[in-house]
């Protein structure tokens, strides 16, 4: 089988060589001979009802100094590609949404979408842990700022975050005597006129926010557990965290194993859970990151191990 591979990414010149997974991902389609095209969302059109995308050949080398190389651009339908890797991080926008329709439309014209588009506006990374009370710490989400504060007053310590964003951007941890609460709860709610998470504050954090793998719902055995810098409270790699190679725990296990029915069901092919402690924080669906470091902690494969996936997605179609 011939399989031509396309990706939907940001600006490939911006990448950090030493940790970008998507760079990963083409890698190890290149390395079984598959044929790579890139694309950015401006690439992305619709004439007449078809999916189309200006796309260009793309050639990919292990070196810090120039690990790819691209050909002249060619205008084709989306679903000429055999698979789309979408892989544009957030903002989860309108204008991802619009992609999605655009993706959707390859899709029903034979392409493999990795994760498939409907899953992916269904999914919000926050509130998809919702489908797993079982997983989580107690959680609310709200407009309302009376619900906000008797859940602050409930529990004592709270984390209060946006339903968007990436990054640990706008994470706030509030205690039932801080005097911030209200203005935290105003801000992060717009007013009342936004929806925002509370989750019952974790101390286990300190221990690290662990990002583990899932490909069509197996976990890697090992997690990267992102440890806080001194004085934060957020573990994201963005914020300033460290990351520690961790093996998975038998609760991680158990965790992966409650999630993994309904993303082999959303075709969710390749995803990243958080986990503190013993609980479900977020399920990343959009662009999940971590596999370079993990590789290069315990000898993985994992975009190896991804590209298998796929193709056994595509022998079964």
């Amino acid at each position: 089988m011939t399989i031509t591979l396309g990706v939907i990414m940001d600006p490939i010149n911006d990448i950090k060589f030493h940790k970008d997974s998507t760079l990963a991902m083409l890698q190890a389609a290149s390395q079984r001979g598959w044929s790579l095209r890139y694309m950015e969302m401006s690439d992305l059109y619709i004439r007449d009802g078809m999916a189309m995308a200006r796309m260009r050949p793309l050639q990919v080398f292990d070196n810090e100094q120039q690990w790819y190389e691209l050909g002249e651009p060619e205008e084709a339908a989306l679903h000429s590609l055999s698979v789309i890797l979408m892989r544009k991080d957030p903002p989860f926008d309108m204008e991802y949404i619009y992609a999605t329709y655009m993706l959707e439309l390859a899709e029903s014209r034979g392409s493999l979408v990795v994760n498939r588009p409907d899953s992916l506006r269904d999914a919000n990374e926050k509130v998809f842990t919702t489908h797993f009370p079982q997983c989580t710490t107690p959680t609310l989400i709200t407009r309302r700022a009376d619900q906000l504060r008797s859940f602050v007053s409930e529990h004592r310590e709270v984390i209060i975050k946006p339903l968007e964003g990436m990054g640990g951007a706008s994470i706030f941890k509030v205690s039932s005597n801080d005097p911030n609460t209200s203005v935290v709860i105003e801000t992060l709610t717009d007013y009342g006129c936004r929806y925002a998470m509370a989750q019952r504050f974790i101390p286990e954090i300190t221990q690290g926010d662990k990002r583990i793998l899932l490909i069509d719902g197996e976990p890697v055995p090992y997690a990267l557990a992102r440890i806080p810098a001194s004085g934060e409270l957020r573990g994201n790699l963005a914020a300033g965290g460290t990351g520690v190679g961790v093996e998975l725990t038998e609760r991680d296990r158990w965790i992966c194993a409650q999630v993994a029915p309904k993303l082999r069901e959303m075709g969710l092919i390749f995803v990243g859970i958080d986990v503190i402690g013993d609980y479900l924080t977020e399920i990343n669906v959009t662009s999940p990151t971590c596999i370079r470091e993990l590789n290069t902690l315990y000898g993985l494969d994992i975009a190896g191990q991804l590209m298998d996936a796929i193709e056994a997605r595509l022998s079964s179609q």
